[in-house]
């Protein structure tokens, strides 16, 4: 058996498809398997994945991922992932926890720094430290400061499910999976239930690490432009320390249930909503039988045709019945699939009817057959999507990692997952016109399936109240049993913890993370070519870039000439255009068209403060995307949407707000960051009012009257919505922005100059809206979660401070030190941030996930102090200048570029501009961080606050902050 630096190669694959050469290993020495994937792609790409089952729900793989990350054998700072973030270029770094794996995946375009972070990942795997104050501050732990106080439970983890399990979704979706699966390890949380955190001993925490963190367990993926060689020569020299050791990790399936099985569970609800809660429910199937490439991308057709298109008819069938609000559900993958869809807000009496519906229309399906528009949409949607392959801004190495990882982790080979082109033409050969290959499927996947569930989740107004007395009184329970030395003991790990977070790393442990060089990194920005045209009144912006042939456009039409009454409209308004049906198509078969004839188009609005202006760039962006061959009918379909949309379609709309009602009510417990800045924004200026009208707590009642109002006085609803289109279509003053290679703009640039000439033309000015404003107050919204999240604000122009690209640097070194080490570490919050906006001088902080609301305003009040004595070396400093680099240069595919480049051209932020910020983002010194000192001190006197939390948490913080409070749900 030859080797090559200690791997037996398995596999050798050209992938034509993805343009890649793939490589699986098998490490002679541990067994360990290696999947190389060779790229033409500057974005390279890492990950270590442990098959890593959970007995229990005690979240102790989520803990140790967490955990494994705070110091290990080489890397003995307190947090060497964070110092590691400080330096590094990269485009991605993070860990993950899955129901059966974790995952470690980092990715950058710089050589040495990705072969950086590679090496502190796989120490931090393979020899971490995972002490026991690692173990209580990211898992949990029992704080006492002194006798006299109430001892509580902490921990990053701990609090982190506090928030998840404050989503009716999680809920839903757990509570499924659990009864599906019983006898399996999927019937437990691996992220972990706060009920049962608790439960976790440092032993077993210690032994879950040795018994599936060894290199037996892994499977290790690389990507991307680097030496091929050098990955296996990496590996080896970590892999070559271990013996090979049987480790029991293998996942096995559920059996059969054989019997459909209905249960109901409890979610927490809002008592004080003006919005009576209601129940939700799904209807599930697990699909027996190990998966291969062409059944899984079956499975993926499937679950598009029948429920992830708004044309979809079984969607269409759960809409159109009124019994509920929004359909939910989809196809999860897995060592068995599963499939579930349902509806939200459900009346008690309804659900059987809901179960019921769902089965006879599969039945109906099965029996008479499935639109074959419908048919050919899936089919070309899928395909568009595996040809392009455009995975946004996360890592295209990455995402084909996980890819090959959905079999590799039940033993089956990783490099079928990414060969697409043959078992898609197989599918399009069986389902090829007059065949009933996905009848079929319906019929043996659900119908003929009696592993079969049905789950209601009913609202509980006081589940949240007693959630929290419970772990009150377990808490109660266990300091009664303990013995005086036991209670001392607690106090003095509370003050050892707060000892080790508050002292800083030894110079040692910091020079040891490896980082770049100030000549490492790129003195001038990057740019992105631009032509820029005139066509009938309509700016054009030409962004020549390679796209593989696809047509990447942008419509960017002006709303600065709505009356600000209407603004809230505009992301219905947006989804409207493309799902009321238009011209001479109804809805459903202008969603069949899209999917079609296109790669999919979609609109939505953008609203942006100015550089140097106290104005708002304000832009409804309609962005789609064709091969060339599909150009004249996406541009029909442009046409259509936009000039003949059917906004009278009363009912279709009524659906979207219900739709867009629940899924705000069922991410607001989840999402109190996003609603926190929003609400801070609106109250430093008018765009950021104006932003308000567009999303968190302001849209949500928006869209809770918008309903009311649809059944009471539809003609004005109507009427509004026809003036949007009035004031918004006009090609005067409208941007276009394409991304496209020379050779396909030649062809394209006379068939768009056509489509232009056919949208109307006016002349417009802007509307008054002088009188957008928000609260000065501060603002706390309750829901029925059990931890916060919470932020402060000011604006530090308007304080006679105006720092430049320093405060770049500085926010983020704040996130990463005093904000991490108070609110996180010592906090036991999720999450904690601070940012500047240079456009309009607003300095925020923000925690997610948070158990405290006073001790975290008390943090962020306490960062200028921080600021004002911290001493940096100049090794510390150049960490941060490129971190900052990092943020400035995010990788982006060529669709990003071209549509990054467009917002950048409206909101003033020029090249010259850019390049000055760089300039200050690597010239910051000792200084800067003395002058934003000053600037943060004067800002913490005028600061707003904005809350977002439990009642009971908001009512006791309220003792100490003067909030105006709202309940939202």
């Amino acid at each position: 058996m030859s080797l090559l630096h200690g791997f037996q190669l398995l596999e050798e694959k050209t992938i034509v498809e993805l343009n890649i050469k793939a490589l699986l290993y098998k490490h002679a020495k541990t067994g360990a398997e290696l999947l190389s994937l060779i790229a033409d792609d500057e974005n390279k790409a890492f990950n270590i994945a442990f098959r890593t089952p959970s007995l229990n729900s005690t979240g102790v793989a989520h803990i140790m991922e967490h955990s494994v990350l705070c110091g290990s054998r080489k890397y003995r700072s307190k947090e060497p992932f964070i110092e590691l973030v400080k330096g590094s270029l990269k485009t991605f770094v993070n860990a993950m926890t899955g129901s059966d794996a974790t995952y470690y995946p980092v990715a950058s375009t710089n050589s040495k720094d990705f072969y950086n972070l590679v090496d502190v990942y796989l120490d931090s795997v393979f020899y971490p430290l995972i002490t026991k104050h690692a173990f209580h501050q990211e898992g949990w732990r029992y704080e006492l400061e002194k006798q006299e106080d109430e001892m509580i439970y902490k921990g990053v983890v701990f609090n982190e499910m506090k928030g998840y399990y404050s989503s009716p979704d999680l809920h839903l979706f757990d509570n499924i999976q659990k009864v599906l699966c019983p006898d399996t390890i999927y019937a437990h949380d691996s992220g972990g239930n706060p009920q049962n955190i608790p439960d976790l001993t440092y032993e077993a925490f210690v032994n879950f690490h040795k018994k599936f963190y060894h290199p037996s367990n892994s499977r290790i993926v690389f990507y991307g432009d680097d030496d091929p060689d050098e990955r296996l020569k990496i590996m080896d020299s970590w892999l070559s320390d271990f013996e090979k050791q049987e480790i029991y990790s293998e996942i096995a399936p559920q059996a059969p249930i054989n019997e459909p099985k209905r249960y109901v569970f409890p979610y927490p609800a809002g008592k004080d909503s003006e919005t009576k809660p209601k129940c939700h429910m799904l209807v599930g199937w697990l699909i027996d039988g190990a998966p291969d490439c062409e059944t899984v991308l079956a499975q993926e057709i499937l679950d598009y045709i029948l429920i992830m298109s708004p044309a979809s008819p079984l969607r269409k069938a759960l809409e159109d019945s009124g019994l509920g609000s929004q359909v939910t559900g989809g196809l999860q993958d897995g060592i068995q699939s599963r499939f579930y869809v349902g509806l939200k807000d459900v009346e008690k009496e309804d659900c059987e009817k809901v179960e019921t519906l769902v089965l006879d229309t599969l039945e109906s399906l099965s029996k008479n057959g499935i639109d074959r528009d419908m048919v050919e949409a899936a089919l070309n949607t899928i395909e568009f999507s595996l040809r392009e392959n455009n995975t946004g801004s996360f890592p295209k190495g990455l995402e084909l990692g996980f890819r090959a990882l959905q079999l590799w982790l039940y033993d089956k080979n990783p490099i079928e997952p990414l060969c697409f082109e043959k078992p898609l033409e197989a599918i399009k050969a069986k389902a090829a016109p007059g065949s009933r290959f996905f009848e079929d499927l319906i019929e043996k996947l659900m119908l003929q399936n009696m592993s079969r569930a049905t789950v209601v989740i009913e609202p509980d107004t006081e589940m949240s109240e007693n959630l929290d007395k419970a772990e009150k009184a377990r808490i109660a329970q266990e300091r009664s049993q303990m013995s005086a030395e036991e209670i001392e003991k607690i106090i003095t790990e509370t003050h050892e913890l707060r000892k080790i977070q508050e002292t800083p790393d030894s110079p040692e442990a910091l020079a040891a993370i490896p980082t770049l060089t100030l000549d490492d990194l790129d003195k001038k920005i990057k740019t992105v070519p631009v032509e820029i045209s005139e066509i009938s009144g309509a700016e054009i912006h030409h962004h020549v870039l390679p796209t593989s042939g696809i047509i990447y456009l942008d419509l960017a039409f002006d709303f600065r000439a709505l009356p600000s009454e209407l603004l809230s409209y505009l992301p219905l308004f947006g989804s409207a255009l493309t799902q009321l049906g238009a011209g001479d198509y109804d809805y459903v078969r202008l969603i069949q068209r899209i999917g079609q004839k296109t790669g999919g188009l979609g609109a939505s609005p953008f609203i942006s403060p100015v550089y140097d202006s106290s104005d708002a760039a304000s832009w409804l962006f309609v962005r789609a995307k064709a091969l060339p061959s599909q150009a004249g009918d996406l541009l029909a379909i442009l046409e259509d949407i936009l000039l003949n949309a059917h906004l009278e379609n009363r009912d279709r709309l009524k659906q979207m707000v219900m739709e867009r009602k629940s899924q705000y009510e069922s991410s607001m417990s989840n999402a109190g960051r996003s609603i926190v800045a929003a609400k801070l924004d609106a109250k430093f200026g008018m765009p950021g009012a104006a932003g308000a009208k567009l999303s968190g707590v302001d849209y949500y009642f928006f869209l809770r009257d918008l309903l009311a109002k649809i059944d009471s006085d539809w003609d004005s609803v109507l009427a509004d919505l026809k003036k949007i289109r009035d004031i918004v279509i006009n090609r005067q003053g409208m941007k276009v922005g394409v991304t496209l290679d020379s050779v396909n703009w030649t062809y394209f640039e006379p068939q768009i100059a056509s489509f232009l000439e056919k949208l109307p033309a006016k002349v417009a000015s802007a509307a008054d809206w002088s009188g957008l404003s928000a609260s000065q107050n501060n603002e706390a919204f309750t829901v029925p979660a059990q931890v916060s999240a919470v932020g402060k604000a000011f604006n530090l122009f308007s304080l006679g401070f105006n720092p430049g690209g320093e405060a770049i640097v500085i926010s983020k070194w704040l996130r990463t030190t005093w904000l991490w080490e108070q609110v996180r570490m010592k906090g036991g919050a999720y999450g904690a941030t601070s940012s500047f906006d240079p456009r309009t001088g607003v300095f925020a902080y923000g925690s997610a996930q948070d158990p405290n609301i006073v001790g975290t305003i008390s943090a962020f009040d306490k960062a200028a102090g921080y600021l004002a004595s911290v001493e940096l070396s100049d090794a510390e400093i150049t960490r941060g200048i490129i971190g900052a680099i990092s943020d400035l240069d995010s990788y982006q595919l060529p669709d990003a570029k071209g549509h990054s480049a467009l917002l950048r051209s409206l909101i003033g932020n020029t090249d010259k501009k850019r390049q000055a910020t760089r300039d200050q983002v690597l010239s910051t010194s000792i200084d800067s961080f003395r002058k934003l000192a000053d600037a943060l001190q004067a800002g913490n006197l005028t600061g707003k606050i904005v809350v977002v939390g439990p009642p009971i948490a908001v009512a006791e913080a309220k003792k100490s902050v003067d909030f105006d409070v709202t309940a939202v749900l």
